[in-house]
């Protein structure tokens, strides 16, 4: 069987490594394209903090496993979200 697909291999050199480790990366789909229901707004907060990480900068595509297109809207949408105060701008809460 061939799992050239979705493997990728790592040599263990180096010191005191030895062996190979594998990696299989698991293909992310972008959740906006899944699922056609799902709007990107900037008043969904609960959405927003999945893009969003601990210190209040958006996550890349390669995390998120959004498309371009949806990538783009989630930032914008998060952007606005931080305007008008629904998000904070350094990830920090504060208990007011």
């Amino acid at each position: 069987m061939s799992e050239e697909r979705n493997e990728r291999s790592y040599s263990g050199g180096g010191e005191g490594g030895g062996g190979d480790r594998k990696f299989f990366a698991k293909p992310k789909v972008c959740q906006f394209c899944n699922d056609k229901a799902l709007a990107i707004d900037y008043k969904s907060t609960d959405l927003l903090r999945k893009y969003v990480t601990e210190d209040g900068k958006i996550r890349p595509r390669r995390q998120t496993g959004a498309c371009a297109k949806h990538q783009r809207l989630v930032a914008a949408a998060v952007k606005q979200s931080r305007h008008v105060a629904f998000l904070p701008f350094d990830g920090k809460v504060s208990d007011r």
